[in-house]
């Protein structure tokens, strides 16, 4: 008989053999196809596209029965992954491509080494792309940057005018998730050389008492120029494209590393917080992988995450008890931003957008539509996205190579949802501990924030205070008066606006066009339950509908029962947030035992943002008791 000692010691030299033989790349690809062109629609899909087009001119997809819904939203995505992808590098040169069958079995640090044939898709360094055909992304001239004001923009549309208008079927959780999230898909950098744009100022405008103009950076220029002449401006994406949770694990190897204990895979957390940023000038941050325009609910959610990937660590190495460091944090890595994207899809987007339709969506782009236990019990019927989802389909970036568009950067202008003011509640009892302003928890102030009032505390502030709403009037006077800790001050509703024309962001009815929807017809159309708004916008864009911003014309528009934001915003969310899935190997092909781990897969199946919480929070049990979506209200004690 063998003894226990003697299991041990076999399971380690059998686990110590495994280490050493397992090769540094995945298996042969012939286990891993290379991606196959997006091919022209089948009869069928032609047929579906034909007949949706036909019906959706007179009835939206949200206006038919659930399944009828369901297949509209489905024929629509196939739709927009065909017409509204567009590669940039194809604009006039050609961005060189090396290939290589060589990869890794874990996320690069710079998000190199996806695609096997071409290793340097996604990489951090290279430029955002576009939803809108390339001839409708030239910037405004000059003149028309400034037509009309984007600061009378900001002030007469956005300004939080007639108070706070909540989101009351959110949290607060709600909107510092998104920012979390968005922070590790794109970042265009900071432009300081550049002269600034100079925004004129109406004569009754309080901001000449700072700067008269007012001044906005332009945006970083691309550094490296591969289109002709003629082609629209492009810019660079300073942080990796994929889904691979940069924000927490950096976009480059240095400064992963100076974030690790170089211990059992572990992120750096000390006494339950993340050590401060390194540098002398941003030590009131957190040191992370991306902590710019950083604030309190940023700091919450790094450093929850940071904690999981821990954990995730511990459970794997329980398993694995030879594995080196290394091994242990890329696994780890992979199972902590494959649980993200999960609570992105089926809880954060649900919450958002929530109607029955959306919520059934969402499951079957992660699931699939067949019920859970057919996967668990036979695993995947088919290739197909349809009967068992996106997970471990084949890998396919559709009409372009992957990266994030300029158009997907624009729709995530969600800064309604801060609000001015902020209840610091007790966790424990629900009482009130005192009333601060977003000034009081963002830039300098982060961390001292955090050390004031406590995690526990503010995850029950986050859980039960409201955002705000997505519509006019409603952009938060903290950051239309925005103290950066450069010490620029910004309106952050001017630099909306002007970004979007900027960078070529097709105006609204423009926009609304190229995702297959019909231009609205008139002001009073577009305004839709808010007639108030009627004169305010024809006066501001001088009776010209085609002027309307994109930002603008979204905050405007009617929307279905049940959405935080409008139709034309969900659009883009339909294709990019699937393509975010779809394109990237580690959710495709790659996701598998071989690569995860049976336990790590295990562990994102499992979890949710509620036992996510409850494991490094559990004194919040009792305000999250009965709570099935985090991003919901919590209970009120």
């Amino acid at each position: 008989m063998t003894d226990a000692t003697d299991t041990t010691d076999t399971t380690a030299r059998a686990e110590a053999a495994e280490s050493a033989a397992r090769p540094a790349t995945l298996p042969a690809q012939a286990e891993r196809p290379a991606p196959a062109p997006y091919g022209p629609p089948g009869l069928l899909e032609r047929l579906g596209s034909a007949a949706f087009d036909r019906i959706n001119r007179s009835r939206d997809w949200w206006e038919l029965p659930g399944p009828v819904a369901m297949l509209n939203l489905r024929v629509l995505r196939d739709d927009l992954r065909r017409k509204n992808l567009y590669d940039t590098y194809g604009a006039g040169g050609e961005r060189p491509r090396r290939a290589s069958r060589d990869l890794a079995p874990y996320r690069s640090y710079d998000g190199s080494g996806y695609d096997p044939d071409d290793i340097d898709m996604g990489r951090a360094g290279t430029r955002l792309d576009r939803n809108a055909p390339l001839h409708m992304v030239f910037p405004d001239s000059d003149e028309d940057l400034m037509t009309p004001s984007p600061r009378e923009v900001s002030r007469q549309l956005l300004a939080r005018s007639g108070g706070f208008t909540p989101a009351a079927t959110l949290n607060l959780l709600a909107a510092a998730w998104i920012q979390f999230q968005n922070h590790g898909w794109a970042n265009h950098g900071d432009n300081e050389e550049a002269e600034p744009f100079s925004v004129p100022l109406a004569a009754d405008d309080d901001w000449a008492g700072r700067t008269c103009p007012m001044r906005v950076n332009r945006t970083r220029p691309d550094p490296v120029a591969h289109t002709s002449a003629d082609a629209p401006p492009t810019y660079e994406n300073t942080v990796t494209h994929w889904w691979d949770g940069s924000q927490i694990y950096g976009s480059d190897e240095a400064r992963c590393r100076s974030l690790r204990t170089a211990e059992h895979g572990h992120l750096i957390v000390r006494d339950g917080r993340l050590p401060s940023d390194p540098r002398p000038d941003l030590a009131c941050l957190d040191a992370t992988g991306m902590n710019s325009d950083y604030w309190t609910g940023l700091s919450l959610l790094h450093t929850l995450f940071a904690k999981e990937h821990n954990a995730i660590c511990d459970r794997i190495r329980s398993h694995h008890p030879t594995w080196d460091d290394e091994r242990l944090f890329h696994t780890a890595r992979l199972v902590n931003t494959a649980l993200m994207a999960k609570i992105h899809t089926v809880e954060w987007t649900p919450g958002v957008l929530d109607t029955p339709v959306l919520k059934r969506a969402m499951d079957a782009n992660w699931y699939g539509v067949l019920p859970r236990w057919v996967s668990k019990r036979y695993g995947r019927i088919g290739s197909g996205e349809m009967l068992s989802g996106i997970l471990g389909s084949p890998t396919d970036h559709h009409a372009a190579p992957y990266s994030m568009t300029e158009e997907f950067v624009s729709a995530y202008r969600l800064h309604p949802l801060i609000p001015d003011e902020v209840t610091v509640r007790d966790h424990t009892r629900g009482s009130v501990r005192e009333v601060i302003g977003f000034d009081d928890m963002q830039g300098a102030t982060t961390r001292s924030a955090i050390d004031a009032y406590g995690m526990s505390d503010l995850f029950y502030t986050f859980g039960t205070e409201h955002p705000g709403a997505l519509v006019l009037h409603n952009h938060p006077d903290a950051l239309r008066d925005l103290a950066r800790l450069s010490g620029e001050r910004i309106d952050l509703g001017t630099v909306d606006i002007l970004r979007d024309r900027e960078r070529g962001i097709p105006r609204y009815n423009a926009y609304r066009q190229m995702l297959r929807k019909r231009p609205v017809a008139s002001f009073e159309e577009l305004t839709g339950g808010h007639p108030g708004d009627t004169p305010l916008l024809r006066d501001l864009y001088d009776g010209r509908l085609d002027r309307v911003d994109t930002l603008v014309g979204n905050l405007a528009e009617p929307r279905p029962a049940g959405f935080g934001f409008s139709d034309s915003l969900f659009r883009i969310f339909i294709l990019m947030a699937s393509r975010r899935l779809k394109s990237d190997r580690f959710f495709t092909t790659d996701y598998r035992p071989e690569v995860y781990t049976e336990q790590g897969l295990e562990w994102v199946d499992r979890n949710s943002m509620v036992t996510v919480l409850l494991r490094h929070h559990p004194e919040l049990a009792p305000a999250l008791a009965g709570v099935t979506n985090a991003f919901a209200p919590w209970r009120s004690l």
